[in-house]
C-alpha cells in the first residue's frame, strides 16, 4: 500500500499524522476486506482550498471538512504495482474547528474524516437513510478497531 501526503496549510497537524493517517487508511481497507494494494493520496489543506474545491467539483459554495475523489478501480488487481484508489483532501483549519465543537482532539477527527472518505473512495454514500447505515456501522467498526472514541482529548 502506497499513501501519498500533500500537506499545503499551515497549521501544525499532531505528531506522527502521516502514520496515524495511514494506519486508518489500513484498516478502513481491512473493515471491507480488501487487500492493502491500493494507492492513496491524502492532502492537507486550508478552509479557502477546499471551498474553491468544493464549489468546483460539487457547485457548494462553502467550506467542508472533507472531499473524496475516487478513481472507481475498488478491486482492480494491477499485479506489482498498487491500484489508485482516489483523493482524500482534509481541511485541517475545519478539522479544528470541528474538534473543538465536538469536544475531541484534532487528531481523532482527521482519522475520522480520513475513515469517512476510505469508505466513499470504495464506494460507499450517506445520501439515503439505508446507504448512510451501512456506510456508518463501517466507520464505526474502523475506529473502534483503531482504538480512538468520541470525546477522547
Amino acid at each position: 500500500m502506497k499513501v501519498l501526503f500533500d500537506n499545503r496549510q499551515n497549521i501544525e497537524i499532531f505528531d506522527d499524522y502521516e502514520e496515524i493517517v495511514k494506519n486508518a487508511i489500513e484498516k478502513s481497507l481491512e473493515v471491507e476486506g480488501l487487500e492493502k494494494k491500493y494507492e492513496i493520496s491524502v492532502s492537507f489543506i486550508d478552509n479557502k482550498e477546499i471551498k474553491n474545491l468544493n464549489c468546483e467539483y460539487r457547485d457548494v459554495d462553502r467550506e467542508t471538512d472533507v472531499l473524496s475523489f475516487p478513481t472507481d478501480m475498488v478491486g482492480i488487481d494491477m499485479g506489482d504495482i498498487d491500484t489508485p484508489l482516489g483523493d482524500i483532501v482534509i481541511s485541517v483549519e475545519k478539522a479544528e474547528e470541528q474538534a473543538k465543537d465536538f469536544g475531541h482532539s484534532t487528531m481523532r477527527e482527521i482519522v475520522y474524516l480520513t475513515v469517512h472518505s476510505m469508505f466513499h473512495l470504495m464506494g460507499y454514500d450517506h445520501m439515503v437513510e439505508e446507504d448512510k447505515k451501512i456506510m456508518r456501522n463501517k466507520e464505526k467498526q474502523t475506529i473502534s478497531l483503531l482504538g480512538i472514541y468520541r470525546n477522547e482529548n
